[in-house]
């Protein structure tokens, strides 16, 4: 019947009848030749084949990927604490879907997979479509598929058959859910279920959803013994210290603190090691290594003894930095081409600019003001020392040398940032 198009294709809490079959896949063809159908999918897909269609995927390409070397799959296991749940993630999915005729499926931030276990004969086919360690499943890689829409969405996605954008697809079913680290809620990877279309159950989702919950309190459970451990150690420390000074576990977060306000978390270099150590935050400080942490003693004056000298390096498109000395040492942070324009937009105007000023410098839109305090405000977290606002502009104290390419043109090559332009090519900048 005709009212059957006007339904959703594929009504919540519902199996995956025949005739829904038939109207998901007449809700593809119609968007992929730009047509207007009373046929659609639910709302997540939909927005799914939107940003797909956006970024110029082929819906006729295969999944297949360039796979991570042995040594980088094992490099990000150990880089992300998901490893420390993978017993529970076992017990709680790989199990089922063994039994289900399905794999678990385990990325990372990217998309990647890291781990996977399952159905053996599963498994095997898994390989056909790419679906194996060190695969890229992103949108961007693979289409709407449950592992990049949940990463794209960041909620749990269930996608079947033809509601993939790509075709060599349609024969799977899979349902995905986030991960996020307790402490902060960042993101920290995917769980998901895949299999055999035949497979598919309504109730996947939710088991899915339900493991990924049960992972992240058991972090944090972890973190609150790992923490409670540390603070028991720090406690007669620093009783004994006078001044100010933190415990803090290896990222940041605290444990105990004398002789200053409490702070969540207290961001620290990634290549932290003990002695004498600027800290954006606090100053100079004194740093030593505790069982599961740092002690951070902060120097009586710090702040009276800011750093002298910032060298923003450009002379590499590959290499962008920001050099910091002062009386205590120096350190150096990589930069992002959008921070390395704005941090040469103030070494251009030492005088300082407005939010307005710098976004006409970079963007040639005065009105992309947000923008620019949004990312000023990130910078400063590593930079709160030699930059000020109000106007933003670097601190009066501090000498800028900014160190060009030896030729103007291979300056922030891809940039079209008016301020770098006028740099560049200033001959077509009068």
């Amino acid at each position: 019947m005709a009212t059957r198009d006007c339904a959703p294709a594929h009504p919540e809490g519902a199996s995956y009848p025949a005739v829904t079959e038939r109207l998901v896949n007449r809700a593809r063809e119609a968007r992929l030749a730009g047509e207007r159908t009373a046929a659609r999918p639910r709302a997540e897909i939909d927005a799914s084949w939107d940003r797909v269609l956006r970024s110029g995927i082929d819906p006729e390409q295969s999944p297949d990927s360039t796979l991570l070397e042995t040594d980088e799959i094992e490099h990000r296991r150990r880089s992300t604490a998901l490893g420390e749940v993978m017993p529970l993630l076992r017990e709680g999915l790989a199990s089922i879907a063994d039994a289900a005729q399905q794999i678990m499926v385990v990325t990372d931030t990217e998309g990647r997979v890291l781990w996977r276990q399952g159905h053996p004969a599963v498994m095997r086919r898994a390989k056909d479509i790419c679906l194996e360690e060190g695969a890229a499943w992103t949108e961007s890689a693979t289409g709407t598929n449950a592992i990049g829409t949940a990463l794209a969405a960041r909620v749990p996605v269930q996608v079947h058959s033809a509601e993939h954008f790509i075709r060599a697809l349609h024969d799977w079913t899979c349902a995905a859910a986030p991960v996020r680290d307790p402490r902060d809620g960042r993101l920290m990877g995917i769980v998901d279920i895949s299999g055999p279309a035949s497979t598919f159950h309504p109730a996947t989702l939710a088991l899915v959803g339900s493991v990924a919950a049960l992972a992240e309190g058991e972090l944090r459970g972890r973190h609150l013994v790992a923490i409670e451990r540390l603070r028991s150690v720090a406690a007669p420390i620093l009783c004994r210290l006078g001044g100010r000074a933190l415990v803090v576990d290896a990222h940041g977060w605290l444990a105990a603190v004398s002789g200053m306000p409490p702070v969540d978390r207290l961001p620290l270099p990634k290549s932290l090691e003990p002695g004498a150590v600027w800290l954006a935050s606090l100053g100079m400080c004194r740093v030593e290594p505790l069982p599961g942490g740092w002690l951070v003693e902060v120097a009586e004056g710090a702040h009276d003894r800011a750093p002298r000298r910032v060298v923003l390096d450009l002379s590499r498109e590959r290499g962008l930095a920001v050099h910091v000395a002062g009386p205590f040492g120096s350190w150096t942070r990589r930069l992002s081409p959008r921070h390395a324009e704005l941090l040469y937009a103030l070494a251009m105007h030492r005088e300082g600019r407005t939010a307005a000023e710098l976004a006409e410098d970079v963007f040639g839109d005065a009105t992309r003001t947000v923008t620019v305090r949004a990312e000023i405000s990130r910078m400063r977290r590593s930079l709160a020392e030699v930059l000020a606002h109000r106007p933003y502009r670097f601190r009066d104290s501090v000498e800028v040398e900014v160190v060009h390419p030896e030729v103007p043109a291979d300056l922030l090559p891809r940039s079209t940032a008016p301020v770098v332009l006028r740099t560049r090519m200033p001959a077509l900048t009068v």
